[in-house]
């Protein structure tokens, strides 16, 4: 059982429980790409390609650029606060225990409902396969699979990890083949096609559109900050894992998006939602088919993995902290190292699952995750360049000017969000207040900090 936390001079409050360091850089990429799910691009794929007019990979081009400057970002701040707790911790160092609360209260929404969605896609396709079987069962044995990973330990997830992103390697490695050997056999490939469309709709306002959708398809190199503890050099290899995390997905997903549109030069399609079944199949038959299927099961299923150990580890830092109940959130296992308690309560909250709807769950994650995005690039101006008064000509670039710039771009992002994002998102963060002045007594006192001279 874990110790209580000294608290020192001023309020702090001491980490003493550590858990085992024991990932390295390829783990903590592995980590960012299984939650990402390199076969993501394929979910979205009818969908984007009808609103871009066919130019399904430069969205993506977009995209990738616009988070590229969030991730260096999130790289900044894990090199200065090398502990879990991602965005939370970021904003609470840089702007104060409050603030940093509520950056990770939103940070919530994104990690506690992206297990739920991947479960619901698992239930969804295995139903598909094996129709007698309803969802909701294949959905709680996924529950039962990944909360025993998680709670046996970070090296069992590491090891599972490896084996879910090879099978989708595999597939995209045969994707590939049979798409060009596909192509080998046509009279003729406009290569500029995928990049130019046809035309219907035109212009940039769609391909904007298009980008903020495939914005969701990043969601992961955030991800890995909150393995810093669990990392073997957090200062090192925290910044490389989150750059080499979206720069190799992202890469990966304009090169699957040019092929695919390549092998299907069309933007029409029999059902938008399962487009990527067609492209598939005109690529390889039913072989190729049935093996996506497969792969994006196990996709799924890696990603409600990752999820799920990622948002244990927010909850065990806020608990640590004191900030939430540290008996519960605060505790390690004796054995095993990880915080067991929460990673049972974010297992009955997935249940939730069972009752809710695809749109609801999406909507929820698209605003935790820009609000915790747009946390962290403020959080690099105040801490470096602000707090730190770091004002070269390079630190004015590297700590003010492409902060700035990632954080116009997630806020272009957000001007795509429904109503519906923007109902839920409000309520929950009037929910973290309500929380947050009840802990502060009336916001009369700061949350606790987290001492991090550990």
């Amino acid at each position: 059982m874990s110790k209580s936390p000294l608290k020192p001079p001023g309020g702090a409050v001491l980490a003493t429980d550590q858990m085992n360091r024991v990932l390295g850089l390829p783990n903590l990429v592995l980590f960012g790409m299984v939650y990402m799910v390199p076969l993501t691009i394929f979910s979205t794929y009818g969908i984007v390609t009808e609103i871009t007019g066919g130019r399904l990979p430069l969205a993506y081009l977009i995209t990738m650029v616009a988070m590229i400057f969030t991730a260096r970002s999130y790289g900044l701040m894990s090199r200065a606060f090398p502990v879990g707790g991602s965005a939370y911790v970021y904003t609470q160092r840089s702007f104060g225990p409050n603030i940093g609360f509520m950056a990770g209260w939103a940070l919530l929404l994104d990690y506690l409902f992206l297990p739920m969605i991947n479960y619901l896609l698992l239930g969804i396709y295995m139903h598909e396969f094996f129709p007698a079987i309803p969802p909701w069962a294949f959905m709680l044995a996924g529950m039962v699979v990944v909360t025993v990973l998680n709670v046996v330990g970070i090296v069992s997830v590491a090891r599972t990890n490896i084996v879910i992103i090879g099978f989708q390697f595999l597939f995209i490695i045969l994707f590939v083949i049979f798409s060009v050997a596909y192509l080998k056999e046509q009279v003729s490939v406009d290569l500029w096609a995928p990049f130019r469309g046809n035309g219907e709709p035109g212009g940039f306002a769609p391909l904007a559109a298009g980008a903020a959708i495939l914005c969701l398809s990043f969601l992961g190199f955030d991800s890995i900050t909150t393995f810093a503890e669990e990392a073997r050099n957090p200062k090192r290899d925290m910044p490389r894992a989150i750059l080499l995390t979206t720069l190799i997905c992202g890469l990966m997903f304009v090169g699957l998006a040019y092929l695919s549109h390549l092998v299907y030069p069309s933007h029409e399609f029999e059902n938008a939602d399962s487009a990527s079944i067609q492209v598939i199949f005109a690529a390889g038959g039913d072989f190729l088919a049935i093996f996506f299927t497969a792969g994006f099961i196990c996709g799924a299923l890696g990603s409600a993995l990752i999820s799920q150990a990622s948002v244990a580890r927010i909850l065990y830092s806020m608990g640590r902290d004191g900030v939430l109940p540290r008996k519960v959130f605060g505790y390690l296992h004796p054995r095993f190292k990880t915080p067991t308690f929460v990673i049972l309560i974010v297992s009955l909250i997935s249940l939730t699952s069972l009752f809710a709807s695809l749109e609801m769950v999406s909507a929820m994650i698209s605003f935790g995750a820009l609000v915790a995005f747009s946390a962290v690039n403020l959080a690099v101006i105040k801490y470096y360049f602000l707090a730190h008064r770091q004002r070269g000509l390079a630190s004015t670039v590297n700590y003010l000017l492409l902060p700035l710039v990632g954080l116009c771009l997630t806020i272009w992002l957000w001007t795509s969000l429904s109503p519906l994002s923007l109902q839920i998102g409000l309520a929950w963060i009037v929910l973290g207040l309500a929380y947050l002045g009840y802990v502060t007594g009336g916001f009369k006192r700061k949350a606790p900090m987290l001492d991090l001279s550990e």
